[in-house]
């Protein structure tokens, strides 16, 4: 029984750090993604014949290497991947790991080229894509885009863990420890090389029947995407769900300027960098179907909260609503407004989430074009506005109007009717919640008070944080107390397990996080 808890724990522990790692990749994809949107919108014929100053030499080869740096990360994800998830997974030696997830990425197409020569498989040029194959960093290898990346970093990682203490002979004692991670991924992950060829055909047929099942449900895919992440955004692992739509065939496969491109992400970025027009079926899945929540839905539930709270603890909430408003509105961080209200009333978080949905499917139903990830006002101008009406970008405030009033008078009603304990409701945790602040400020004074409220330093045995999250592992959980940590301005506390356990703090969680570590 003991080594099933133990067992749970560890995927639990695993799942949540491989969704975590995800996002190092992304975010520089995002912001990469507002360089080429920038740089491409401003060097279309169409907007130069509107705005004709735009066609200044000078202007006009800023803009295009705006795009040429921001198509940076479109082209080399699949290895910004494999070195990211050793590096967000590994503990200890995170540079090490980081290097041998390079070197094993390398090695493992290095060693798919051979066994495709050895086996009269490589095809010439012209014949690769439907071969299923490309060229990656000069190597001809197998098109296992994104997924190669994560499928190399995720061995990697469990190598790292394996072998970065390693003890060699005396003899042999130069190649030990972290040294002898990057050569044992080097034998591994040529042996891995060799066998990914055989099994790879059945793998790509199941995530292509994933795709092919999205596909097939029309606008109903999208909402199933939008709620599903939704969904799993309390537990940590909307990340995977997303990055498989985002970058495998299972968010569409199209032909853009002759080469095979996967994932929704991937194939609107590829159109954008080669001024194609976009494909509504990729948009679909992307920052669009955000936006009638993200930028109006839940800047609806903060004004519902204020308007609900007790007159006199108003402007004690006023602080905390109007940063988490800011969050979403401009870079689509959402959890700050989310977790004020899951907690006090799940039902209305599942509202939320049928809302997110139809959100995602209304845009694809009116064939809204507009790409990107955050879903905020930033991916609206850049990606919606500065591309043109062709993205149907005035839909956006028509939509998000409704939605805005949908969100309000819901909440605010549910509050009202079954007297939910929204912040500003309840007197004693109106007091609390101006104390939030000291989270933000990560003094080292709060940090001390978060750390003895999570059991002391004994009772940690991994501290990490996503984009608004502290992620920790503990020894025992019954020493966290819940209430200290939302005196001291956490959202929310969610026990996963019997030893992992997540404390949304909002943005400003890697401050926190630094404080604590210096405790720890």
């Amino acid at each position: 029984m003991e080594k099933q808890k133990s067992a749970n724990t560890g995927a639990w522990e695993f799942f949540q750090g491989l969704g975590k790692t995800f996002m190092l990749p992304v975010a520089l994809l995002a912001f990469m993604g507002l360089l080429l949107g920038i740089g491409s919108s401003f060097t279309s014929p169409s907007t130069i014949e509107t705005l004709p100053f735009l066609g200044n030499p000078v202007l006009q080869t800023i803009f295009r290497f705006l795009s040429t740096i921001g198509g940076f990360a479109f082209s080399y994800l699949p290895v910004l991947f494999a070195m990211a998830i050793p590096l967000g997974l590994a503990r200890y030696e995170k540079g090490v790991a980081a290097f041998s997830g390079f070197i094993g990425y390398v090695i493992m197409h290095l060693s798919i080229n051979f066994y495709l020569a050895a086996t009269g498989k490589l095809v010439d040029a012209e014949q690769m894509r439907q071969a299923g194959q490309t060229t990656v960093l000069g190597i001809q290898t197998l098109e296992m885009g994104v997924l190669g990346g994560i499928i190399a970093g995720i061995i990697v990682y469990f190598l790292h863990k394996r072998y970065y203490a390693a003890k060699l002979p005396d003899a042999f004692a130069f190649f030990g420890g972290a040294r002898f991670v990057p050569i044992v991924t080097s034998l591994v992950m040529a042996a891995a090389g060799i066998l990914i060829p055989m099994v790879w055909p059945f793998f790509a047929m199941g995530i292509s029947a994933i795709g092919s099942l999205i596909q097939k449900a029309g606008a109903f895919g999208p909402f199933l995407f939008g709620a599903g992440e939704r969904l799993l955004l309390p537990f940590g692992l909307h990340h995977i769900l997303v990055a498989m739509i985002r970058f495998t065939e299972a968010g569409g496969t199209e032909i853009v300027n002759g080469e095979t491109v996967s994932g929704a992400l991937n194939i609107y970025y590829a159109q954008l960098k080669n001024g194609l027009p976009f494909s509504a079926d990729a948009t679909a899945f992307l920052s669009q179907g955000k936006m009638p929540t993200f930028m109006f839905g839940l800047p609806a539930v903060a004004l519902a909260i204020y308007h609900t709270a007790l007159p006199e603890n108003r402007n004690k909430i006023k602080g905390l609503l109007i940063s988490g408003v800011i969050a979403t509105f401009v870079t689509g961080i959402t959890e700050p407004i989310e977790f004020l209200f899951l907690f006090v009333a799940p039902a209305l978080y599942l509202v939320h989430v049928v809302l997110t949905g139809l959100g995602f499917m209304v845009m694809a139903l009116l064939e809204v074009k507009i790409g990107n990830t955050d879903g905020g006002i930033l991916d609206f101008l850049i990606f919606g506005i500065l591309q043109g009406p062709s993205t149907k970008w005035y839909l956006v405030p028509v939509v998000g109007a409704v939605w805005f009033a949908v969100y309000y008078f819901t909440f605010r009603y549910a509050i009202v009717k079954f007297d939910l304990k929204t912040p500003g409701r309840e007197k004693a945790k109106a007091e609390n919640d101006g104390e939030g602040e000291m989270v933000i400020k990560g003094t080292k004074s709060n940090a001390e008070k978060i750390l003895q409220a999570l059991g002391g330093k004994e009772n940690i045995q991994s501290l990490d944080n996503c984009v608004t999250r502290l992620r920790l592992v503990v020894s025992d959980m019954s020493r966290i107390d819940e209430e200290v940590l939302k005196a001291c301005g956490a959202l929310g506390v969610i026990k996963l397990d019997e030893h992992n356990v997540q404390v949304v703090i909002g943005p400003q969680v890697g401050i926190l996080k630094s404080q604590l570590e210096k405790l720890l």
